[in-house]
């Protein structure tokens, strides 16, 4: 089977650019809690406007009770801890800490903020878990750890608030700062000029929808790929990715008018992430022609 390379991918179209400076060496730790901070900062904003724009009364109409209320407010409160301990350490470590930026989440009711909320919180515990091998000292390690599990927390509570399987998988699925980086990046509009650079860039988008619902392994979704073409070069195929700890699960995308259609493939459950690439041996940034997409796959 050809391996191909993104630079063997052809990506045609206007793909929106990420509203970040990249820096140029590896990350150091600084640069991985500045990272960290950013999809804080981008957590914490989120429920203060979800909590300033609906009420408990607004809650109780679309069916949570007081106690989901509450925790949402109380889930908020955590997010605004985690920016005041990251921007507070790395003060101390000599670093500039990023300010926040300016977002637009889209969220026009509780249904939805609930259901983004999740995905959130997912995002999250995927970005430290990537993120934590990078990570030289043991104390900023540890910080990190201890944000992940009550990150994990926040996302078991909403999941089973939405009737899904709070812990779908025995492991949780590590992703790359890119990948982090481009799910995020749609929410952000613009950031402070004077933010220190990070190490991310975002690739281009990928959304995934299907008629299936639930989606289950062997479902049929489409993996959209509105504002540009991608092609792979000569015979070379392009496959569909799904992220695990272990490794991809692979399968086969086939071009539509529009993007890829990807069968489901065992192995892969809960809230999933798929990029697709040229590549059937390595998902690397130098492999990932665009995603990640979220898929929750159900089973």
């Amino acid at each position: 089977m050809k391996s191909l390379t993104v630079a063997s991918i052809f990506v045609a179209g206007l793909v929106a650019a990420a509203p970040t400076k990249r820096a140029a060496a590896p990350p150091t730790d600084g640069d991985i809690l500045n990272y960290a901070l950013t999809l804080e900062h981008l957590e914490n904003n989120f429920y203060k406007q979800g909590i300033a724009n609906f009420t408990e009364a607004d809650f109780a109409a679309a069916g949570f009770n007081s106690t989901m209320y509450n925790n949402i407010m109380r889930i908020g409160k955590d997010e605004t801890a985690h920016v005041d301990f990251l921007t507070t350490a790395l003060e101390a470590a000599g670093v500039t800490p990023v300010k926040e930026c300016t977002y637009a989440f889209g969220v026009t009711d509780v249904m939805t903020l609930v259901a983004t909320a999740s995905i959130l919180e997912g995002v999250g515990v995927s970005a430290y878990l990537g993120a934590a091998a990078d990570i030289m000292s043991k104390t900023y390690l540890t910080a990190a750890g201890s944000i992940l599990t009550t990150e994990a927390r926040h996302s078991s509570y909403l999941r089973a608030s939405l009737e899904q399987v709070p812990f779908a998988q025995p492991f949780d699925n590590p992703l790359s700062y890119n990948e982090v980086y481009t799910l995020a990046a749609p929410f952000i509009v613009e950031c402070p000029a004077d933010n220190p650079p990070l190490p991310v860039k975002a690739f281009p988008m990928l959304t995934a929808s299907s008629a299936d619902m639930p989606i289950m392994t062997n479902s049929t979704i489409m993996l959209s790929t509105m504002g540009y073409e991608l092609v792979a070069a000569g015979e070379g195929e392009i496959f569909a990715a799904f992220v695990t700890v272990t490794g991809p699960v692979y399968a086969h995308a086939t071009k539509v008018d529009g993007g890829f259609e990807v069968m489901v493939p065992e192995g892969v459950k809960g809230q999933s992430y798929v990029v697709l690439t040229g590549c059937e041996t390595a998902v690397t940034d130098d492999t990932v022609a665009a995603g990640p997409a979220i898929v929750e796959i159900a089973g």
